[in-house]
């Protein structure tokens, strides 16, 4: 509650005096900011709640919430809930970021890594021999009890196999940011995993800068799974990356990112197509020369 207190911007206006207008440009405004959908609508539900309970209490009248529009938790759509940053704004992000987050840009949009899973990143669940990544935990925010350590999404737990690259990224980060005395590669000075208010407020003033303002920081796992569709990996392979539970839930998000039948079918025949005419090309030379 206190990190939606801090967002509004009418907190210094009496109850009394807050009107549906402040509220419609508070909510138009976190989406500017590049806010997820959700996270825009528990935000809203939270401030209702507030003006609720004062007409209870009839310290206001009426509740000015009443005729805004409570924004969706969800998009409307496959492409709208899937947005991939392009190559281009990943880079802006890594060069406009501090130093110190650099490797989690790197997590999250070259293994897959989820806002808390990235959080939770200890140094002891990376391989640098075998180029792996363990994902086993995951930072969540309860109200009542704050940024706790637990486990990750049911079937989250895995084992992502990471580029050559990001490994140095993350032997990089260690050895000019060390970690912390419990192994947390991104922390809070105080042996603790950075909570999801640190990240946000750390990822809005990196898209600033960046350049890239609206990007939601689940976009770079959005680019690690386009990445892998681009590559002509199959959906049990991104499946098993991205920590799915199942592949539908997978093909649900991503399908409209693989080839279509048809995509599938000119592929191969065009391949099919070059080698017999390869062939016959080379037939007709031989031909030529006896």
């Amino acid at each position: 509650m206190n990190l939606v207190a801090r967002s509004v911007p009418f907190g210094d206006l009496q109850l009394k005096n807050i009107r549906g207008s402040h509220l419609e440009a508070w909510v138009k405004q976190m989406h500017v900011d590049g806010l997820a959908p959700r996270t825009i609508a528990n935000r809203f539900t939270a401030v209702r709640t507030i003006f609720r309970a004062a007409v209870r209490d009839r310290r206001i009248p009426t509740d000015p919430t009443v005729d805004v529009s409570r924004p969706p938790k969800k998009p409307t759509s496959r492409e709208q809930q899937v947005e991939v940053p392009t190559p281009e704004a990943v880079a802006e992000l890594l060069s406009a970021t501090e130093p110190r987050m650099r490797a989690y840009i790197g997590v999250c949009a070259f293994a897959g890594l989820r806002l808390g899973e990235a959080s939770a990143l200890n140094i002891d669940a990376i391989d640098f021999l075998k180029r792996t990544l363990r994902v086993e935990r995951q930072v969540q925010y309860k109200p009542k009890f704050g940024a706790e350590v637990k486990d990750p999404k049911h079937a989250s737990k895995r084992e992502v196999y990471i580029a050559d690259e990001l490994a140095e990224m993350l032997a990089r980060h260690i050895k000019e940011h060390g970690a912390a005395p419990s192994g947390w590669l991104f922390h809070n000075g105080a042996d603790r995993p950075l909570p999801p208010s640190t990240v946000d407020s750390w990822w809005q003033r990196t898209v600033k800068a960046a350049g890239t303002a609206g990007l939601h920081i689940h976009g770079l796992r959005h680019f690690y799974a386009s990445g892998l569709i681009a590559a002509g990996c199959d959906v049990v392979t991104v499946q098993r990356a991205l920590g799915h539970a199942k592949p539908s839930l997978t093909l649900d998000v991503y399908s409209h990112l693989w080839p279509t039948a048809e995509d599938r079918t000119r592929k191969a025949s065009s391949a099919m197509l070059r080698d017999v005419l390869g062939h016959g090309a080379d037939s007709v030379r031989t031909e030529g020369v006896n």
